[in-house]
């Protein structure tokens, strides 16, 4: 344990080197709104993958991965990890489509109200923020906690340290500084987490004290035919894969690179890279059963490592978590910015582009408040993520369909994301039941939507064409 004055020193000085280094990165290139928000086609190969690599990977990893394997066990982990890269590798053809299409777009939203009008934008709008705003909450809840497993340090302080020196440079040099400062965290992340998994195999004693523990107490854990870990598995891979459709920093990166082959590069990498480090994360967890730890599940890793952690490295915990965190919140505040510009701009066309940039630079201060709020009181937002994944779950359909189908419209894009959203409700738990039927609750979801805008089409053969040609020429530059 560190004493909580010398955790804070520690965590003011690495929070203060990511910030500084993406600032001075991006001081020479704050001229142009365009390239504020989604700094088209400037990325390669390496940095999309970095980028989306740094983001997949949040604090959570440490703590949801070994939690999910201490009931779930490898088949709940395994549907974690490929839930964690599926995002990825459904947004190359949808991606690849989107810049085919507008090829000088912005962000999803851009595409939902030029497409769908109105009362789908509304919709999409308000889930994609919500969504961001709960992503952003749970990162910063997270390293709170995890500063607190290492001193007495209170979450509203480690809370105000990283989201004031996140928005600090994110604010400053926008989609290119995030994508730097993922490159910096990178070169944290990878050798911190893989001296952990080796410490982890330190402690454990290699894996035959844990299956010989595993076959013992729980050797249900180590199947994959389990039907709990089965189930498990499934709505992981389910929600995830069709809620990171709406997270807008994935589509900033869509337009960041250079082009569309670097673009699917990137995202099969930045995909593929992933779901290795959530199953060896995942693995703790059946440590924690096998070695015979009980207590709170959330930190199996932490339990594990607990006798076995050295010195030096309980204080490198705080830039490796630091990494993480950063990592996917500046994606998250950079995403919010750019929907701040590009809708303000279809509010007020004749806004100054000055006043503009300033607005997607300061309006993102005020939704730091809350989040701060919410990370200081250390609220499990677990249920918060899943409604947020099921209005996603809701909407992936209606919205994405529309990218093929001409016939697709507004109607019945809203009408078949209600039905979804009431269909799954009606099996989504409770707060604090049991998610005894979160499979099905998210399978309706996605799927009633698709069945009902197939029906429309065809009960009705005259809805009009939508000429996806056109799309390209209501876009504006941003700088105009």
């Amino acid at each position: 344990m560190l004493t909580s004055t010398s955790a804070v020193l520690w965590l003011l000085l690495f929070s203060a080197g990511f910030a500084v280094s993406g600032m001075l990165y991006s001081r020479h290139d704050r001229g142009s709104l365009e390239d504020y928000v989604v700094a088209r086609n400037t990325q390669g190969t390496t940095a999309t993958i970095l980028t989306l690599l740094a983001t997949s990977l949040g604090a959570w990893i440490l703590f949801a991965p070994a939690q999910a394997a201490t009931w779930g066990g490898l088949a709940a982990v395994i549907g974690y990890g490929l839930g964690a890269a599926s995002p990825r590798w459904l947004m190359i053809p949808l991606g690849q489509r989107m810049r085919e299409l507008m090829p000088q777009g912005h962000t999803l939203t851009e595409f939902v109200i030029m497409r769908y009008g109105k009362a789908m934008y509304g919709l999409v709008l308000l889930i994609m923020m919500f969504y961001m705003f709960i992503t952003l909450a749970a990162e910063i809840t997270a390293i709170a906690k995890l500063v607190r497993l290492l001193a007495p340090v209170p979450l509203w302080v480690t809370a105000a340290i990283v989201m004031g020196s996140t928005l600090l440079y994110t604010s400053y040099g926008g989609l290119r500084a995030s994508i730097f400062t993922d490159k910096v965290q990178m070169v944290v992340i990878v050798p911190l987490l893989l001296t952990l998994i080796a410490l982890g195999w330190y402690a454990t004693g290699g894996p035959a004290p844990v299956l010989e523990g595993l076959h013992e107490k729980a050797p249900q854990l180590l199947s994959l035919t389990d039907p709990t870990g089965l189930k498990a598995g499934l709505t992981f891979f389910v929600a995830i894969l069709l809620t990171g459709l709406f997270h807008q920093g994935n589509w900033q990166r869509v337009y960041s690179a250079r082009d569309t082959r670097t673009m699917r590069r990137g995202f099969l990498l930045g995909g593929l890279f992933a779901g290795p480090f959530i199953l060896l994360m995942g693995l703790f967890g059946l440590a924690f059963v096998g070695l015979g730890h009980t207590g709170d599940s959330s930190v199996a890793l932490f339990s594990v490592l607990q006798s076995h952690i050295p010195a030096w490295f309980t204080v490198a915990l705080i830039p490796l978590g630091l990494a993480l965190v950063m990592s996917t919140a500046d994606t998250t505040i950079s995403a919010i910015s750019s929907l701040i510009a590009v809708d303000v701009r279809r509010l007020a066309p004749l806004m100054k582009k000055e006043t503009l940039m300033g607005l997607s630079r300061w309006l993102i201060f005020l939704l730091a408040i809350p989040v701060m709020i919410v990370a200081a009181q250390g609220y499990s937002v677990l249920y918060l993520f899943l409604l947020a994944d099921l209005f996603c779950s809701a909407a992936a359909f209606p919205v994405f369909f529309g990218l093929y189908n001409r016939r697709h419209n507004g109607t019945i894009a809203f009408a078949s994301t209600l039905c979804g959203l009431i269909a799954g409700i009606m099996f989504f738990p409770a707060p604090g039941e049991k998610p005894t039927y979160l499979l099905e609750s998210f399978l309706l979801a996605a799927l009633v939507p698709a069945l009902v805008s197939c029906l429309m089409l065809r009960l009705r053969a005259r809805w009009s064409h939508f000429d996806l040609g056109n799309l390209h020429a209501t876009v504006r530059n941003l700088d105009d």
